[in-house]
């Protein structure tokens, strides 16, 4: 597939998931959510592995680093987007994700020393703002108290894990691991973390009820997990970690559709300008619309 199918089927799937992810809250602790949508999704990619006969034996130093990339990107990101969630509107959350591009961007150029790109930084700004617009009216019902410090805190962390997991899984790729293979095992050991947290920390385990919280579990484990982590991963292969972060600037648009549709929101020019500014903003860091070469001119006095 072409980066442009696997950025759209990365995007359409993720947008998605924003609505199927308000299934899983009220009856089960989010920590258990997260660990039964990355067990079924890591054993769906077992099996998938096994009857292609694809082989699963890694380099030791190659796990080291995959476990790394399931502790931040799979165990620490989501256990925490998850409990920031029910603390902060999702507008915020939203506004918050945009600052993911700047953290590749620093954190590539720090642990890979691969350069910043000028295209991606002015991108993502344009991004951040297009986001800022469409969520704008969201802000007024805003109560600034100190759970919404704690949401705050939580999705910034999160999204801080989740780009050094991205910045992990582009070295580990850089290494020739094939992704299927390396989302099996980046899974599993986030898995073994989150599991090992909930043990910890006491949580305690319930049967959900609701035939709601099953479906949603299903299609966030394959499409939302298997699928798009898989799309999204031969992206961060093949254009960087950097470029391919920008997909969460733009799949809370297809969010919105999405809620347009089921939720009844209403569209206002902010947001009409706002998908504008994201998909040129889109456009500039994929490299669709070229930015003008920086010139430099000598004078000579003679």
């Amino acid at each position: 597939m072409s980066n442009s199918s696997l950025f759209a089927v990365v995007v359409l799937i993720w947008g998605s998931t924003w609505l199927a992810i308000t299934f899983q809250f009220g009856e089960v602790d989010p920590i258990i959510s997260v660990g039964l949508r990355f067990t079924l999704a890591a054993i769906i990619l077992g099996l998938f592995c096994f009857f292609r006969k694809l082989s699963l034996g890694l380099p030791s130093h190659i796990h080291f680093k995959m476990a790394g990339a399931g502790l931040c990107l799979y165990a620490l990101d989501y256990t925490l987007l998850y409990h920031s969630q029910q603390y902060i509107l999702s507008a915020i959350v939203a506004v918050m994700s945009s600052c993911m591009v700047y953290i590749n961007v620093v954190l590539r150029r720090v642990l890979l020393k691969k350069p910043m790109r000028r295209e991606v930084v002015i991108g993502a700004s344009l991004g951040m703002l297009g986001i800022t617009l469409i969520f704008l009216p969201e802000f007024a019902k805003i109560k600034a108290d100190h759970l919404l410090l704690i949401g705050i805190a939580l999705a910034f962390t999160s999204f801080f894990f989740a780009s050094l997991g991205n910045v992990v899984s582009e070295r580990i790729l850089d290494h020739g691991t094939p992704v299927i293979q390396m989302n099996f095992w980046a899974m599993s050991y986030g898995v073994v973390f989150i599991l090992a947290c909930a043990l910890i920390q006491g949580v305690e385990w319930r049967v959900p009820t609701s035939p709601a919280y099953y479906l949603s579990m299903l299609y966030l484990s394959v499409f939302g997990s298997v699928l798009a982590f898989g799309a999204y991963m031969k992206l961060v292969k093949q254009m960087g970690s950097d470029k391919s972060a920008y997909v969460v600037l733009v799949y809370p648009i297809v969010a919105l559709i999405l809620s347009t549709v089921f939720e009844g929101y209403q569209w206002h020019l902010e947001a009409i300008i706002g998908v504008c500014v994201v998909l040129v903003g889109n456009g500039i860091a994929m490299g669709k619309i070229p930015l003008p070469a920086f010139t430099t001119s000598t004078h000579h006095q003679g």
